[in-house]
């Protein structure tokens, strides 16, 4: 019986991941559609090419796309709500609608500066504490917790893609807090959501007294200490691609370790 109940564990975190891989993909797709359409990326993009931006591949094809994508995720979805119910039907649900609205329909999220606010929540205490749900069936303060730090850093990751794209969202009147509070607004944000999701596991342990290893993704520090570093200077611009790319290896980094660490105790 253990056994079995631990292969069910296994099958539904698996699930889980694969689910929010392909919402991560339908929600790339999908913007990368409604940008275009919006007026978003034209031939003045500063950040890496997107597909449909530079005629790679039609439109159409994108929104399809990304339309069979998300259908993929629900059917995926099926199994965790049979494991878990009505919860994951919300989180199911909840997530491939923001994935659409985040730059899609008559008041797409990103473009009213709710950008920051969608990818803290859905990268961080609704992915973790869902993935948590579908294996232990109940909820827990430490997990939504810690699903705060991957959450700030992803959060990171928009902040300096908005900081980049400045210029060009003024155009499409694209509304990022960036372009609502300027430049330096974008970088203090950029540098308390790095820094904001590395203190995550000293509040841990700190204040639950539990988790003592998770302490080991302080290391990612080390790494956050470039891209930091080239925001605070005032980097700018294409430039700025670079920056985001360290950013996604931060992100990494820490995820790595602090799983490692919350799984050893």
């Amino acid at each position: 019986m253990a056994f079995e109940a631990e292969k069910g564990h296994l099958f539904s975190a698996l699930a889980a991941l694969l689910g929010a891989l392909l919402i991560q993909i339908g929600t790339n797709l999908s913007n990368d559609y409604f940008d275009f359409v919006k007026g978003a990326d034209t031939e003045e993009r500063l950040g890496p090419a997107r597909a449909t931006q530079a005629g790679w591949i039609r439109p159409e094809i994108i929104l399809r796309s990304s339309l069979l994508v998300f259908a993929a995720a629900v059917i995926i979805g099926i199994f965790l709500v049979l494991r878990g119910g009505w919860p994951i039907v919300l989180i199911g649900i909840a997530s491939v609608i923001c994935g659409i609205l985040y730059t899609g329909g008559p008041y797409p999220l990103a473009y009213l500066g709710l950008g920051e606010v969608f990818v803290v929540i859905f990268f961080g205490p609704v992915a973790t504490l869902g993935t948590y749900y579908v294996q232990a069936l109940e909820f827990s303060k430490e997990v939504f917790i810690a699903g705060l730090a991957p959450g700030l850093i992803s959060t990171a990751l928009i902040a300096v893609n908005n900081l980049r794209d400045i210029p060009t969202d003024i155009k499409a009147r694209k509304r990022t807090l960036a372009v609502r509070f300027g430049y330096r607004f974008a970088r203090i944000e950029y540098t308390l959501c790095i820094l904001g999701g590395l203190f995550i596991p000293l509040f841990l342990v700190v204040m639950l007294e539990n988790h003592w290893f998770s302490l080991i993704a302080s290391f990612a520090v080390i790494p956050a200490f470039f891209p930091i570093r080239d925001v605070i200077s005032g980097t700018s611009g294409e430039m700025l691609n670079d920056t985001l790319a360290k950013t996604g290896k931060v992100l990494l980094i820490f995820s790595i370790l602090f799983s490692a660490g919350w799984l050893i105790g």
